[in-house]
């Protein structure tokens, strides 16, 4: 019951990035341990929607959120897809599985006062470390990308001339994304402190640890908690909440949804609608004073 074909898969054709396809193989691995150990299965075709149904309640007893629940099902129902394109079922035991039911998170973005208040924090500051923790806040904000993209910027992306950047996203779909003066400046100082690293080991890549190495998923998060955690007491505190907060704050503006969908490389709109319920004042604000039957 190799998976192999099925990553590949995944990284050649559908080109999912390596944190997702490595998402999907460790759900993949989980459930083919449960089938291995629990029913002796060792040929993937033999699997029913009552041995799977079986696994989602071994999930639930130990207290998986079904949000994560999920998730897992949906990777497995992928992977079943898959084997049924390539012939190698003849049917998706998933076909009629409804997912469990979840509440909706509300991520609560960080207003325009506590990311001006870990700018002021982050003025004036002269070592590599701080330079380049301070690009990685101006980025996130000013441009609304993801953790993954940002820890895989390349140096070679930046065009402080006609100040914009090129982002690869998800699926390897490059987008220019305009740049404020102030972040090309800080864009700037941090490439002057780049250089002066006694050893680049990353040489293509912009954002670099003291060791010259290329940063990671989880330095990138302590980054961004250490210093929100001194200007906002949110419970979460994260990269994603910044990319939540600039979509949220350009809304807040007038920006057209349109635009902002382009700037966060949402393939659909349905996915940068999600923001909009955070300007709900500023809409009834504005229902409030436009409406007819209010004058």
């Amino acid at each position: 019951m190799s998976i192999q074909s099925f990553v590949a898969y995944l990284e050649l054709e559908k080109k999912y990035s390596s944190h997702t396809i490595l998402a999907y193989k460790k759900d993949l691995e989980e459930f083919l341990d449960f089938i291995t150990t629990e029913y002796s299965i060792t040929k993937i075709k033999t699997v029913n929607y009552s041995i799977i149904r079986s696994w989602i309640v071994s999930l639930v007893e130990k207290g998986i959120a079904n949000r994560s629940i999920n998730r897992k099902i949906s990777s497995l129902n992928s992977y079943f897809k898959f084997l049924l394109k390539s012939k190698q079922v003849s049917e998706n035991p998933l076909l009629k599985h409804r997912a469990l039911k979840t509440s909706k998170k509300v991520q609560i973005p960080f207003s325009e006062k506590e990311i001006n208040d870990v700018l002021i924090l982050l003025n004036n500051v002269d070592s590599f470390e701080g330079v380049r923790n301070k690009l990685i806040v101006e980025l996130f904000y000013t441009t609304g990308m993801r953790r993954a993209e940002l820890v895989n910027l390349q140096l070679k992306g930046v065009d402080s001339n006609n100040k914009t950047i090129k982002i690869l996203g998800k699926r390897n779909k490059e987008r220019l994304i305009p740049l404020l003066p102030s972040v090309v400046k800080t864009l700037e100082l941090y490439q002057k402190e780049r250089i002066q690293l006694e050893k680049i080991v990353d040489s293509s890549f912009l954002l670099l640890t003291k060791r010259g190495e290329k940063v990671y998923d989880n330095l990138v998060y302590r980054v961004i908690n250490s210093y929100f955690s001194k200007a906002s007491v949110k419970v979460k505190k994260s990269p994603h909440i910044l990319r939540h907060s600039f979509a949220t704050h350009l809304l807040n503006q007038g920006a057209d949804i349109n635009a902002v969908k382009e700037l966060l490389g949402h393939s659909s709109l349905a996915s940068t609608q999600v923001y909009t319920h955070n300007s709900i004042t500023e809409l009834k604000e504005a229902y409030k004073g436009s409406h007819p039957r209010n004058k």
